[in-house]
């Protein structure tokens, strides 16, 4: 069985340490960890992930402007992202079915299984 590739672009190196972690365990993801929003790009580029979770607040550039940058890019514009920030709340989420601005998006904290769900449905469509 081929593993998914998963970016994790967050300047929290302990969550993304967790993260990376977590989905490595579950045995079906190859996981690569950008802590610098300044280098997410060149990381996308050189890994060409299956899905790229995201932190919204981060330093410049914030998580926003790496989307944007993601989907102006010809070689990275198909790759699904999935927003993980605690700046939104669960109960928020629920109420737009996940989308906001068009985005999903997942609050912080998650369970590892609700995290790997999310990760398959937004793989698959």
């Amino acid at each position: 069985m081929q593993k998914r590739k998963v970016l994790i672009i967050d300047d929290e190196v302990a969550f993304t340490n967790i993260v990376k972690l977590t989905l490595e365990m579950k045995d079906g993801y190859e996981v690569f960890v950008e802590n610098d929003s300044r280098m997410a790009i060149s990381t996308a580029r050189k890994c060409l992930p299956d899905i790229i979770l995201m932190d919204v607040i981060m330093p410049e550039p914030d998580g926003i402007e790496v989307e944007a940058q993601i989907k102006d890019d010809p070689n990275l514009k198909h790759i699904p992202i999935i927003f993980l920030t605690a700046v939104v709340r669960k109960k928020d989420i629920n109420e737009f079915h996940g989308l906001i601005g068009g985005q999903f998006f997942i609050a912080k904290p998650i369970s590892a299984d609700d995290l790997i769900q999310a990760i398959e449905e937004h793989i698959r469509s």
